[in-house]
């Protein structure tokens, strides 16, 4: 059974640092891609990034290049989004996502995902 459950979301303000947990049982490592997505309020789910099965590659979206890092900690199955120089606009909802048989085309889309924990809140005050 496939289980992603997510930690770390909190209240801070612009400028501020989080970093966000999300352990993974149920999956092979090494094959799966492992996600970080978000939904603000009356907004559709996007892509926030991604390491790529096999976990030499990660991808951003552009918005956070620069700011935000995806890892991983094998050890204890755990992936991490480190998140630096919060703004308010990354006030959201924060899931982490987990497939076994996505193209890198795909990696964007929510919907493609089969596994999803069930999300983290991060607010940023300004």
């Amino acid at each position: 059974q496939v289980q992603l459950v997510e930690s770390g979301g909190g209240l801070v303000q612009a400028g501020d640092s989080l970093r966000l947990s999300c352990a993974v049982s149920g999956v092979t490592s090494g094959s799966t891609t492992l996600g970080w997505f978000r939904q603000a309020p009356g907004k559709e789910r996007e892509f926030v990034a991604v390491l790529w099965r096999g976990g030499s590659r990660t991808y951003y979206t552009d918005s956070v290049k620069g700011r935000f890092t995806i890892s991983r900690d094998n050890t204890k199955s755990t992936i991490f989004l480190q998140m630096n120089s919060l703004k308010p606009e990354d006030t959201a909802v924060y899931y982490c996502a987990a497939d076994g048989n996505l193209i890198l085309s795909s990696m964007r889309t929510p919907r493609l995902y089969e596994y999803w924990g069930q999300g983290t809140q991060v607010t940023v005050s300004s």
